[in-house]
């Protein structure tokens, strides 16, 4: 299974290493011709105008959004802001998912913090919560048509969708040593 990183800015290569420790052959994407033959895509953390830009300057926005209409594609905190189709500013964005997302929602770097999540989708989510690990985060204002929310903090906010095939996480789950949601990931691939 080869599974591609959108490899310009941010986590990728944390995303890389828990794909490789899954058994999973991670692919670097930086250009539209590395998405050739990929099974799904992960859309790491970083800085999500800083990426949108590149997407841009590399000519992958377009490559991007149709490979999306045919597989899977997962974006972790940054990504999730570029997944999502309304996010109350004008930046690049993949205007995938029916999800309106408040980027920077809990503060500022030194705001950063983990939560225990109980996600059902999960393997033993609801036993076993998940550590997420939550850095200049967004939240999720809303879902629509589709979309749903997958995890929320315990106040109620939401911090997680699922539409489809597509999932946007508003954490780093590649910042810790539980690889749930890559497995969840991988398993939508399979589906």
């Amino acid at each position: 299974m080869k599974i591609g990183v959108l490899s310009l800015q941010g986590d990728f290569i944390e995303h890389a290493q828990m794909l490789s420790e899954l058994g999973v052959d991670p692919v670097a994407v930086r250009l539209p011709e590395d998405l050739r033959e990929l099974e799904g895509l992960i859309i790491p953390g970083g800085e999500s105008t800083t990426i949108g830009k590149l997407l841009i300057a590399f000519h992958l926005l377009e490559p991007l959004r149709k490979f999306a209409i045919q597989k899977p594609v997962w974006g972790t905190c940054a990504g999730m802001i570029l997944l999502a189709k309304d996010v109350g500013t004008d930046q690049p964005l993949l205007s995938l998912m029916d999800i309106k997302v408040q980027r920077n929602a809990f503060g500022r770097q030194a705001d950063s913090f983990e939560a225990y999540l109980h996600v059902p989708v999960l393997k033993n989510g609801e036993t076993q919560p998940f550590p997420a690990v939550f850095i200049r985060a967004p939240r999720l204002i809303s879902v629509k048509n589709d979309a749903v929310v997958i995890a929320e903090l315990a106040d109620g906010t939401a911090v997680a969708a699922q539409q489809g095939k597509w999932l946007a996480t508003a954490f780093h789950p590649e910042l810790t040593r539980d690889t749930r949601f890559h497995q969840y990931f991988l398993k939508l691939i399979n589906v």
